[in-house]
């Protein structure tokens, strides 16, 4: 299986068998096992989403779109519901390579990931993680370094229920609630804090996030998670980026949430203070680690990445 997410993490396509076998939860018994972005939600007799883990999972409204499930339509899983599906296809249809765009930038992370967990970094926290799909923080981290803990963060009550019923039974792993406008309190919440060890190296990921708040505010949250953190730790950010034009096209587009395109000089400052890695903020389609350059034809729109490390503390 260690194989199968290497070459996820690569951009290597999965055969639909290799993809089942990822997805699937073992050992798990129930009436009804439903898909959740390729794990497994359980239903009681009556159909609703079942209490696990000491936590009822959250009811939710199928008919307005969801963040987190048009995301995972793009990622090509299976917890999405027609409105999800709907305003997916809609973006599809202003903006073509949406979807391509989100699954490289999930590739990106797990080479950034194994990056940074091939420098001896054991602690992650996932900021606006979204629904557990089949590359995942924990999973990647683990195959460098099996000893790896993943705190999950998402400001979606909906997302954190699920998370927490689906990662359960997987120690060393949580899913807090948080809003990424307030690091702070995301640092202090007491689970967090019982799993993570901030007086040691840890690192941040704020993965197609940012572009969800103006540039200033953006900064600030990249600059506020940096502080917090020790020498030793690493900040990986993704952004989605395009020309303008075609940005407003998309923003105007996309109802689940507002969307700032931000230009390149601007993501580059979410990193100020810190010790970019080589080869400095690119497209996603650029950032190769440790991995040969991927050599792939540029897009007029796509994720904008880096990965840094923090040298001084301050």
């Amino acid at each position: 299986m260690l194989n199968i997410f290497s070459r996820l993490a690569a951009g290597e396509q999965m055969p639909v068998h290799e993809r089942h076998q990822v997805n699937r939860t073992e050992g798990m018994s129930v009436i009804t096992d439903i898909p959740l972005a390729g794990r497994i939600l359980h239903r009681g007799h009556d159909g609703r989403p079942a209490a696990q883990g000491g936590r009822a999972v959250e009811p939710f409204d199928t008919t307005r779109p969801n963040i987190a499930r048009v995301w995972d339509y793009w990622l090509g899983g299976k917890d999405n519901f027609a409105a999800d599906r709907e305003l997916a296809e809609k973006m599809l249809a202003v903006h073509p390579v949406t979807a391509q765009m989100a699954r490289e930038n999930r590739q990106f992370l797990g080479r950034a990931v194994s990056y940074v967990a091939a420098r001896g970094v054991r602690q992650f926290i996932d900021v606006g993680a979204g629904l557990p799909t089949v590359l995942n923080t924990h999973d990647i981290a683990r195959h460098t370094e099996p000893d790896a803990r993943v705190a999950y963060v998402d400001n979606d009550p909906i997302v954190i229920s699920h998370a927490r019923s689906l990662l359960a039974k997987s120690p060393g792993v949580i899913a807090v609630p948080g809003d990424m406008r307030d690091p702070g309190r995301i640092l202090a919440d007491p689970g967090l804090t019982g799993l993570i060890d901030l007086a040691e190296p840890v690192c941040v990921i704020l993965s197609g996030v940012l572009h969800f708040a103006d540039p200033a505010a953006a900064r600030d949250i990249a600059a506020d998670f940096a502080r917090a953190v020790v020498s030793g730790s690493y900040l990986i950010i993704s952004v989605g980026s395009g020309n303008p034009s075609e940005g407003e096209n998309f923003t105007s587009a996309y109802t689940a949430a507002r969307i700032y395109i931000h230009s390149r000089d601007e993501i580059q400052g979410f990193f100020g203070g810190l010790e970019l890695v080589p080869p400095g903020v690119v497209s996603v389609r650029d950032w190769s680690g440790d991995r040969p350059a991927l050599n792939l034809e540029p897009l007029t729109a796509t994720f904008v990445a880096g990965v840094a490390r923090k040298v001084n503390a301050g």
